[in-house]
C-alpha cells in the first residue's frame, strides 16, 4: 500500500478508515506493519540485528521483540535509518544549536525530546510523513467534538485565537507543533500565542487576560489550575473550547476546567513518540488512532493483557515514522482497552489511561500561603539544565525541595549540581517561593516501591 504524504490524502484515509470497519482496519494495520518492519530491517542496523532470524514478513507483531528507550538511545546512531543523522549531530545542532523548535532538521525533520517515566531523556526524530499524519489525524478524529455550533460559532464571532500553554525553553512535542505551525502558516502566526508553563500564575492570567483565546490548549494540571484563577475572577476569558493532553485528565479536573470556562473539553492521550496516538469522541472516550498506531497493553513480561483488564505498561507502534522507527516501544503508561465498543459508533478501539498524572505541588511562601507548582514546569527546569542525564525532585514538606542528581558522562558533577541549585532558586524566586529550602541527596535517582520512575513528586 502507497501512502500519500499530503495532508489532504492523510485525512482522506483517514476518514475512509473510520468508515470502512474493523476488519479494513486490522487490514491496514497488518500492511503497514509489514512496510514498516521490511523498511527498519533495510534502514536500521539495530532493528536488523535485532530481528535476525525472524520471519521474512511479519503481519503479528507479537513475533517481534519489545524494545524499551534506554536501549535504543544507547544505539541511536545504529537505530535512525539516515546515515546523516547522528546523535552527536543532533544534539549539537538542534539541542544545542541554532534550529529553533519547530524548525526542520535538515530541512526534512522533527526533532522533540521526551524523558517519560524511566528518567531516561529520549531524543525523537519525525519525518515529514510521521509529522504530518499525527497532526492531520488527530483533526479528522476530533471534528465531530469540535465542530459543534458552541464551538464553532464563538469562534467565527469573536476569531480564531489559541493560547497554548506548555513547557517551553526545549524541543518539547507540544511548543514543537505549535511554533511549526506558526512558521508554516502567516495566518496563524499572529493568532496562536505559546505561553510556558514555567512562568508564575499571575503573569500567566495577565497574558491570557489580554489575549482573549477562543481555544485554550494545555496540560491538564496547568488549565486546572488556571481554572482556579477563572473561578476566583483574577482570570476572565470564555474559551469556546478547551483541548488537554500531556497528561491523564481526572474527572475531577475535567469538572474543574468545564465548569470554570463554560465549554467542552477535548481530551487526547499522545506522546513524543507517538503524538497522534488518541483522541476523545463526544462521548468523552479516548479513541486510538489504529490505522496509524498501534497499542498492546501487556504484563510484566510483555504478554498481552486481555480487553478490560489494566495493563502493567503498553507497547506502542508509529506506523507512520520511517526514520526512527518505534516498534514495540514500551511507553511505560498504564493501560486499559475496553471489551465493549463505544456508543459513539467508531469502530477504533477505546482506551482508558492510567499514568502521567501532575497535579501541583503545593510549596509554602512567605506568609504562609500556598502556592501551587506544576511538576512539568519544576521538571523542565531540572531536566534542561546542561549535564543532567536522569533527575528527581521530591517536595519532602511545604518549604523543601530533595534533589537526586545523576550526570551525564563526562560532565563535572559539582558544576551539574550548581547549575541546577541556581535554575532552581531562580524559578522558585520567581514564583515567590524564595524561603523553601533546595537540598541534593547523595542517593541517585530511584524508582519507587512500583518499580516507576516518577521525576517530580511529593513523599
Amino acid at each position: 500500500m502507497r501512502d500519500r504524504l499530503g495532508a489532504l490524502g492523510v485525512a482522506g484515509d483517514a476518514w475512509w478508515a473510520e468508515h470502512a470497519g474493523p476488519e479494513a482496519l486490522a487490514r491496514r494495520q497488518r500492511t503497514r506493519l509489514g512496510e514498516l518492519v521490511r523498511h527498519a530491517r533495510a534502514g536500521s542496523p539495530y532493528y536488523r540485528r535485532l530481528y535476525r532470524g525472524l520471519p521474512a514478513d511479519v503481519a503479528d507483531p507479537r513475533v517481534l521483540p519489545p524494545v524499551a528507550k534506554r536501549e535504543l538511545m544507547a544505539h541511536f546512531d545504529e537505530w535512525v535509518t539516515d546515515p546523516e543523522v547522528t546523535l552527536a549531530s543532533v544534539r549539537r545542532d538542534v539541542l544545542a544549536g541554532p534550529v529553533p523548535a519547530g524548525a526542520p532538521y535538515l530541512g526534512r525533520y522533527h526533532v522533540v525530546t521526551s524523558s517519560g517515566t524511566s528518567g531516561e531523556p529520549v531524543v525523537l526524530l519525525h519525518d515529514r510523513r510521521s509529522w504530518t499524519v499525527a497532526d492531520v489525524v488527530l483533526r479528522v478524529r476530533a471534528r465531530r467534538s469540535v465542530l459543534r455550533p458552541g464551538v464553532v460559532g464563538p469562534v467565527l464571532h469573536h476569531g480564531l485565537r489559541v493560547g497554548v500553554l506548555v513547557a517551553t525553553g526545549g524541543h518539547f512535542a507540544a511548543a514543537a507543533a505549535a511554533e511549526d505551525v506558526r512558521r508554516r502558516s502567516r495566518f496563524l502566526a499572529d493568532r496562536v500565542r505559546v505561553l510556558s508553563v514555567l512562568r508564575p500564575a499571575g503573569e500567566l492570567v495577565a497574558e491570557l487576560d489580554a489575549l482573549r483565546p477562543t481555544v485554550l490548549l494545555g496540560y491538564p494540571s496547568a488549565l486546572a489550575l488556571l481554572a482556579v484563577e477563572q473561578e476566583a475572577g483574577r482570570l476572565r476569558i470564555a474559551p469556546a473550547l478547551v483541548a488537554v493532553g500531556g497528561e491523564v485528565l481526572t474527572a475531577a479536573a475535567r469538572e474543574r476546567i468545564r465548569g470554570a470556562f463554560g465549554c467542552p473539553v477535548l481530551d487526547e492521550y499522545a506522546a513524543s513518540e507517538v503524538p497522534g496516538l488518541a483522541v476523545a469522541c463526544p462521548r468523552g472516550r479516548l479513541h486510538v488512532n489504529a490505522d496509524w498506531y498501534l497499542l498492546e497493553p501487556v504484563d510484566e513480561q510483555h504478554r498481552p493483557v486481555p480487553p478490560g483488564r489494566t495493563s502493567s505498561t503498553v507497547l506502542v507502534t508509529n506506523l507512520a515514522n520511517r526514520v526512527q522507527p518505534l516498534i514495540r516501544y514500551d511507553l511505560g503508561d498504564r493501560v486499559e482497552v475496553s471489551a465493549r465498543p463505544c456508543p459513539c459508533g467508531s469502530p477504533l478501539p477505546v482506551v482508558r489511561v492510567e499514568g502521567r498524572t501532575g497535579e501541583a505541588l503545593p510549596f509554602r511562601a512567605a506568609g504562609g500561603r500556598a502556592v501551587p507548582v506544576l511538576p512539568l514546569a519544576l521538571g523542565t527546569v531540572v531536566g534542561e539544565t546542561s549535564g543532567v542525564r536522569r533527575f528527581q525532585a521530591v517536595r519532602t514538606g511545604p518549604d523543601v525541595l530533595v534533589v537526586r542528581l545523576d550526570p551525564a558522562p563526562g560532565a563535572d558533577p559539582g558544576a551539574v549540581r550548581a547549575a541546577v541549585d541556581a535554575r532552581l532558586r531562580a524559578f522558585l524566586a520567581e514564583h515567590g517561593l524564595g524561603a523553601v529550602r533546595v537540598e541534593h541527596s547523595a542517593e541517585p535517582p530511584r524508582p519507587d516501591r512500583t518499580g516507576k520512575f516518577r521525576e517530580v513528586y511529593s513523599a
